[in-house]
């Protein structure tokens, strides 16, 4: 067991050395300018854009999970994030389409930068690992499915997040995110 536990985190630690550290300051920065950040993704992807989304609202972002049954409706001056490992996950698409139409900026979180999705993103976040697709260009990994892209994506994004806290301290503080931790647990 510690062989697998110690081969998962190097080869997660192995993929996020290679992530493009631009790449993320970028999207951090949009995240900070957007008057409001919009995040989806299906599946493992979804939920790391659910946690992502909850630990932007703990830092006062305001932040909306599409899907959810109190998300708006999307506008001119909001980030849309789209967490896909191919690019090319078919809701994830559409969603991309629409927010071209109405000029929203859309971030795409990926391994693949030439794909459907990337076709209509404004920037990237390539991170370069495995996913279920199991391309030539993929590194190899002893887990299943797009496991080493979901664990890269929520690492990284909560570096993102991190790197916000830390650049903007005078707006957030460890009190300041506690207090907009859930309290009706």
């Amino acid at each position: 067991m510690n062989n697998i536990i110690h081969t998962v985190a190097a080869e997660v630690s192995e993929v996020l050395a290679k992530v493009n550290s631009e790449e993320a300051i970028q999207l951090a920065e949009a995240m900070r300018e957007a008057n409001r950040i919009f995040i989806a993704g299906t599946g493992r992807s979804g939920l790391i854009g659910k946690t992502s989304a909850m630990r932007l609202m703990h830092a006062g972002y305001s932040v909306y999970v599409v899907g959810e049954t109190i998300t708006p409706s999307i506008a001119s001056d909001d980030l849309l994030i789209l967490i896909s490992g191919s690019g090319s996950t078919g809701s994830l698409v559409n969603y991309a389409k629409k927010a071209k139409e109405i000029d929203a900026r859309t971030a795409l979180v990926t391994t693949n930068k030439a794909s459907k999705i990337g076709a209509y993103s404004d920037q990237f976040l390539i991170i370069p690992a495995a996913t279920k697709k199991r391309t030539g260009m993929e590194p190899d990994t002893i887990q299943p499915l797009g496991n080493q892209f979901d664990q890269s994506a929520h690492l990284l994004l909560d570096a993102v997040i991190v790197y916000l806290l830390e650049k903007y301290k005078d707006e957030s503080s460890h009190t300041s995110l506690n207090q907009k931790h859930a309290n009706l647990e």
